[in-house]
């Protein structure tokens, strides 16, 4: 068995191309085949098959034929929350950033204002 930091390491890698982020994002909503998640990420079905391959050898996603078509579902449920609280953090930040470029404009608005 793998150790626990080598399969954590996996899952990152394989959710480290925005790309592939697009790809789990849009099997949050359900099962896809190949050709709609091609459209969505406006590349050859070559290139998504490649991205989608990656997810599926770290366990994120799995695949099942149906007919002529083989359609993608998210396998890795708790990739929803983990995305979900990267939104939330990342909402967070922008707030904070927001904060200080407005204090900073404060700051320049007293100084002028004031010659300080």
């Amino acid at each position: 068995m793998q150790n626990k930091h080598a399969f954590r390491s996996k899952i990152f890698k394989a959710l480290g191309h925005p790309s592939r982020i697009l790809l789990v994002d849009a099997l949050l909503q359900g099962a896809r085949c190949v050709c709609e998640l091609r459209e969505l990420v406006n590349a050859d079905v070559s290139t998504v098959s490649k991205h989608l391959s990656v997810l599926r050898e770290a366990g994120v996603v799995d695949c099942e034929k149906r007919g002529a078509n083989v359609y993608y579902s998210l396998r890795m449920e708790c990739v929803r929350g983990f995305l979900a609280c990267v939104d939330r953090f990342n909402a967070r930040r922008a707030e904070e950033h927001a904060c200080l470029l407005c204090k900073g404009v404060e700051s320049q608005e007293r100084e002028s204002k004031f010659g300080e």
